[in-house]
């Protein structure tokens, strides 16, 4: 995979050079390249961005620097035979970021991100793009940050590990949360490693039985226990045809049942001190 970063904050990426990114890097799994966008500026300010139209408050990203380095970051990915380019822009005000779309991404071949400051990119670079390639614009969570850099990094790590052969056990992403799958609408449970005593505490029994199908099934109560703790929502939307006999056990004792009548059929819905919600 290709992936290029257009930043004012070059220096901001160094992460992409540790961890299992960094490792995919020098194998060449990866293929990172992060560009200076005031390398496309001709004033001697290298100015980037420049007063809204219609008023208000902040800065806007100008389009001829943003315009010019893409152009650019294209050329340079086609002489060397990069095809397929995909362009990311961070953004509070774009889809979230899910697991599903981390997977999706895993299986683009180039990544082109534009992560802005100030009040964003000059929305006709979007748009003047959005001709030539797929374009996502893609939030980490319903906040804003300075940049989008740290988005970046979120996102190039999340996708990274789904790459073939960066994960030291390809099994490892099976169980994640939100892992496609038994998983897909799941947070993971708790995990534990020696020694089997600690402080008083003590690993559950039946971590240590040597029994898989037991282990499986307590992994699967825990998932479900956290979900409906942390995450209730993911519960209330989830189709209740994605949850065998055990898991409907379960949730009844967690005080969940199906809705019959719920829009889409079979939403779930919680019970609270015996008052249907």
């Amino acid at each position: 995979m290709r992936l290029d970063v257009v930043t004012i904050f070059p220096e901001y990426l160094e992460p992409l050079n540790v961890s299992l990114v960094g490792k995919a890097r020098a194998r060449g799994q990866l293929n990172v390249q992060v560009h200076d966008l005031r390398g496309w500026t001709y004033d001697r300010h290298n100015t980037v961005d420049d007063t809204p139209y219609g008023g208000g408050p902040g800065m806007v990203m100008k389009t001829d620097p943003w315009g010019d380095a893409l152009d650019s970051v294209l050329a340079d990915g086609y002489e060397t035979g990069s095809r397929g380019p995909c362009l990311i822009v961070p953004t509070p005000s774009g889809r979230p970021f899910t697991q599903e779309l981390a997977v999706e991404l895993s299986e683009r071949p180039w990544l082109i991100f534009t992560p802005a400051r100030y009040e964003g990119i000059d929305r006709r670079v979007i748009d003047e793009y959005g001709t030539r390639m797929p374009v996502h614009e893609v939030s980490i969570g319903d906040y804003v940050l300075a940049g989008g850099e740290a988005a970046v990094l979120v996102i190039t790590e999340a996708v990274a590990r789904l790459l073939p052969g960066v994960l030291g056990n390809a099994e490892s992403h099976r169980d994640d949360s939100f892992a496609p799958g038994a998983m897909a609408s799941l947070l993971e449970g708790p995990v534990y490693t020696k020694p089997p005593e600690w402080r008083g505490r003590d690993i559950p029994d039946v971590l240590l039985s040597g029994h898989h199908g037991k282990i499986a099934r307590w992994r699967r109560d825990e998932a479900l226990r956290r979900t409906t703790a942390n995450r209730p929502d993911l519960i209330e939307r989830c189709d209740p045809k994605a949850f065998d006999k055990k898991d409907r056990e379960m949730l009844s004792i967690l005080g969940w049942m199906p809705d019959p009548e719920g829009e889409p059929f079979g939403r779930f819905w919680r019970r609270a001190d015996g008052v249907e919600e």
